[in-house]
């Protein structure tokens, strides 16, 4: 199979879909590669290194969308690459369309077969540590006074306390920013519905620095906090919201909310996508810091975990064809977003109210 992996264009976001091994797997397997100069550079590989992979290299997006059948990508297909894609393309890349009407619009018109990469993930994506790692990183330079926080020094001196945060989910988005702020020193609540997860964290952590608490306990600590780390993938078709608009006014002014999982109106009702050029909104005078692509800051590090978990995807489509691979394989099945025009993803079928057949009786044709 012809496979392309293009440049990403989305603002700061520096991570390639495959990595010079992974290309050199799957030349091996007979298929030919196909990637856009200059898509390795930020995750520390140069036009070189995947064409002594067995990759050519083509000079611009079109070439490689011209050139390819299935195109692997990280991030959304973006406006300005729609006039690239044709019916008998197949997609593999982060999609998230149950809230990006007019990319799915254009799939759809298209007529191509589209899989969501975010929800093939059978253990969880691999980048969700690395979310929650650099947004908790994030949110300690923003508890700074120079950036408008309360000054706390991220642990205690002098007899004055550390500063005080707030993790909600302990998933593995939640766990990456446990990792950051605990060994930092930083005075760390964690919450969570299920009571065993909230155990587990306890016993990984056992720190005077860290205490656990149901997600209705959440006002309680809110008056003191200086950071707000979301870390929940809040239900997209749910209109209510652990942090309300009027729970800010519980807020320091100096308080900082960082929205890892970053879902408009989710977790965090006041929540809107942002990016690295413009990462900081101010909402009810609360500082929002909700970034999408978070791990894009780190692309050396999360671009091999995701090249990792997508090969065996991959490698299954290009033996098999994407529709008999998705029968194969029920987690790829999950992301099967649209096929010639007919849309067979649940979650943007309900939020947008739109007509969709189940992948199952799809596949089943």
């Amino acid at each position: 199979m012809k496979i392309g992996i293009p440049k990403e264009t989305k603002p700061q976001e520096g991570r390639v879909a495959l990595l010079p091994s992974q290309i050199k797997e799957l030349v091996e397997d007979g298929n030919s590669l196909f990637v856009q100069s200059g898509a390795g550079l930020l995750s520390g590989f140069d036009d070189e290194d995947y064409q002594q992979a067995g990759a050519t290299i083509l000079s611009s997006i079109a070439d490689v969308f011209d050139t390819a059948e299935l195109i692997v990508k990280v991030k959304e297909i973006l406006p300005a690459e729609f006039s690239l894609l044709r019916p008998d393309h197949i997609l593999l890349t982060n999609i998230h369309s149950a809230n990006d009407r007019p990319q799915l619009d254009h799939l759809l018109n298209v007529g191509l077969i589209a899989i969501a990469a975010e929800d093939t993930h059978q253990f969880g994506s691999p980048n969700c540590p690395l979310a929650g790692e650099v947004g908790a990183f994030e949110g300690i330079r923003l508890s700074f006074a120079p950036h408008g926080g309360s000054g706390r020094h991220f642990m205690s001196h002098f007899g004055s306390p550390p500063a005080k945060a707030i993790v909600l989910g302990l998933g593995q988005v939640g766990r990456g920013a446990l990792r950051t702020l605990l060994s930092l020193g930083i005075a760390v609540t964690g919450l969570d519905i299920n009571a065993a997860t909230r155990q587990q964290a306890e016993l990984d952590w056992h720190s005077s620095n860290f205490i656990t608490a149901e997600t209705t306990d959440l006002a309680t600590y809110l008056p003191d906090v200086d950071m707000i780390f979301n870390c929940v993938l809040w239900p997209k078709h749910r209109n209510d919201h652990l942090i309300s608009r009027n729970d800010l006014a519980l807020l320091k002014r100096t308080a900082v909310i960082v929205d890892i999982s970053c879902d408009e109106g989710g977790a965090i009702e006041t929540s809107r996508p942002t990016s690295w050029q413009d990462p900081i909104y101010v909402e009810e005078g609360i500082r929002h810091f909700c970034v999408d692509n978070i791990p894009g800051a780190v692309p050396m590090t999360s671009s091999a975990g995701y090249a990792i978990a997508l090969l065996p995807h991959i490698k299954s489509i290009a033996k098999s064809g994407a529709l008999e691979a998705c029968r194969q394989n029920s987690w790829l099945a999950r992301g099967l977003t649209c096929v010639n025009g007919t849309l067979t993803y649940q979650e943007a079928a309900r939020i947008q109210n739109r007509d969709f057949t189940p992948a199952d009786e799809v596949l089943a044709e």
